[in-house]
């Protein structure tokens, strides 16, 4: 597998800023590991929640995070803004793979990225459905053919 590269802020096409905490730094001065999949989190949901198309509370599909990773090329450490990157990059017939980057303040070049794979599956049973029209026609919106 070949080792990543950082990819330019052109590669997504929807950005959000996010704020880092001092809290977010570790012993180390920059921010923890963990806090990068909180960040990835907070891009795709709120995308999904400017859309329209995710209703955690009462939505009859849901999507389960079945899979995550990420890359880290340079550090980011509070007071930073975080600048999140999104596009999916593959759209099965009940699953969507979002590609995030992180960039931090006006940095060209990813300091992070990863990926973040949903499955949407009914409330109750748990049991994969097909991605909702609604939500599939959303999605195209910010895909890219790689």
């Amino acid at each position: 597998m070949a080792k990543p590269v950082p990819e330019s802020r052109s590669a997504y096409r929807y950005f959000r800023d996010i704020t880092t905490r001092w809290m977010d730094n570790d012993v180390y001065a920059h921010v923890n590991n963990v806090v990068y999949y909180s960040w990835f989190d907070t891009v795709v949901n709120a995308w999904l929640l400017e859309r329209k198309v995710l209703d955690f509370k009462r939505s009859p599909t849901v999507g389960l995070v079945v899979e995550t990773s990420c890359s880290y090329f340079s550090s980011i450490a509070f007071p930073d803004i975080v600048r999140a990157g999104l596009r999916v990059v593959h759209l099965g017939a009940s699953s969507v793979r979002y590609e995030v980057g992180l960039f931090a303040n006006d940095g060209q070049q990813a300091a992070a990225q990863g990926h973040f794979m949903h499955v949407y599956v009914d409330r109750v049973t748990r049991r994969p459905v097909p991605l909702p029209a609604e939500l599939r026609r959303a999605l195209e919106t910010i895909e890219v053919k790689t």
